[in-house]
């Protein structure tokens, strides 16, 4: 086998064997195979696509490239999420706390993001103090302890896919289909959880940006859980608004309190409920509608918030002590009217001007920065309202531009709903 007739394969649209992909992975790895003919073999897939069999293929060498973490010393059934991302996404650090309040044991591997905004690992770091390192030994045991720990991805849980998606990312290869499913599933699998349920997002400020391929995405990943005997759920939601009231690092922490202590964004609350019931309903095989009733009682009665608190107690965090800048302007609507949008990219690239994000992982970011939407979709609003409030340090932006991204019109048009389907 060599390289070259690999890439021409894919080119014509051929497909490509189980033994032609381990010999791409196991290539790339070991150096054999170069960053421009990876580049090169990428470029062929997101023009051409793959099929299942493909898939699968791709999904079992990402995973063989590097460790599969054995949870079986934890009790119970576990169950694990994942989210496709976006603006404003904080739903782990609300739905673990929730799962977790219900006796069901959240395993969850996190990383730090590149982009916009920061990942979950960067939002928890905003708490001083707060560790996401633990060993093996010390996230399995406190997992059996309290049912919830989330840590930062170990270096060797499918290598291959770090490798590949560093050069996706600098390559214009990051938008296609199999590319992200395989990427997204390789991870999953070899963190070890029994369960899995996925938060596939769609709109202006997701990864996805059109419905329909959304949804090929959840399918595919599905089918991919169930292949590894892992049940896999995916919960289809809105990204064309920012999720919740809340973008940047320690105020995405902050919100996600507010969630916990049964108050904030109604949207944000009722995704995080659907997303924990479901993982509820996998983990204890008991209907959703008994495990959603479980996990609003956890809501309200403060479970779920004592939980999150455990965790932090637990990893060396001190709740008392998030990074919040105190150098906030507001910013004031400028028309009478009704908000039928916020767009999700604008506030995020302005988030991102502010240091809430990066665009490599080297690069540090800001914890303490970012904007807080104080009127929501749907919301009126006069001129002269205080909209937002931006919270900066080193950087500022222009006033006008977080004003821009507010959709304010004569009449109210009806809006979709957060969570728009379920894929199983």
């Amino acid at each position: 086998m060599n390289i070259v007739e690999i890439i021409n394969k894919k080119k014509n649209n051929e497909v490509l064997s189980n033994e032609e992909i381990n010999y791409v992975i196991n290539g790339f790895m070991n150096g054999e195979i170069k960053d421009y003919q990876m580049s090169s073999l990428l470029m062929t897939i997101c023009f051409n696509g793959m099929n299942m069999e493909e898939i699968y293929f791709l999904v079992d060498a990402m995973v063989k490239s590097g460790n599969v973490i054995n949870l079986s010393s934890i009790n119970g059934i576990k169950v694990d999420k994942h989210s496709t991302g976006g603006i404003g996404d904080k739903t782990t650090l609300i739905v673990g706390p929730l799962v977790a309040s219900c006796g069901v044991p959240f395993v969850k591997m996190s990383g730090r993001g590149l982009g916009y905004t920061g990942g979950t690992i960067d939002k928890l770091e905003a708490i001083s103090g707060f560790r996401t390192n633990l060993s093996e030994e010390e996230f399995v045991r406190q997992i059996n302890e309290i049912n919830l720990s989330i840590i930062s991805q170990t270096e060797n849980i499918a290598p291959a896919d770090k490798k590949i998606y560093a050069l996706r990312d600098v390559t214009g290869t990051t938008n296609s289909i199999p590319l992200i499913a395989s990427s997204i599933m390789s991870k999953k699998i070899a963190s070890g959880a029994d369960k899995i349920v996925l938060d596939v997002k769609y709109g202006i400020g997701a990864l996805v940006k059109d419905k329909e391929a959304a949804i090929e995405l959840a399918k595919i990943m599905v089918k991919i859980g169930n292949r590894y005997n892992k049940k896999t759920i995916a919960i289809l939601s809105n990204m064309d608004n920012p999720l919740g009231n809340m973008i940047g690092n320690g105020l995405e922490v902050k919100e996600a309190i507010d969630i916990l202590s049964y108050r904030g964004n109604k949207e944000l609350k009722e995704l995080c409920l659907v997303l924990a019931a479901y993982m509820v309903s996998l983990s204890k095989n008991i209907d959703y509608k008994e495990a959603r009733d479980m996990v609003v009682n956890n809501l309200i009665n403060g479970k779920a918030l004592n939980k999150f608190k455990d965790m932090i107690l637990k990893q060396g965090g001190n709740i008392d002590n998030i990074k919040i800048s105190n150098n906030i302007i507001e910013v004031k609507s400028n028309k009478n009217g009704y908000i039928n949008g916020i767009n999700a990219l604008s506030i995020g690239k302005l988030v991102m001007n502010l240091g809430a994000g990066r665009l490599s992982k080297e690069q540090g970011i800001n914890h303490g920065v970012g904007i807080e939407l104080v009127k929501n979709v749907g919301d009126n609003v006069k001129v002269g309202d205080v909209i937002a409030r931006v919270y900066y340090e080193n950087k500022t932006i222009d006033l006008n531009d977080v004003i821009e991204s507010f959709k304010i019109e004569d009449n109210l048009v009806n809006k979709e709903y957060i969570v728009l389907g379920v894929i199983q």
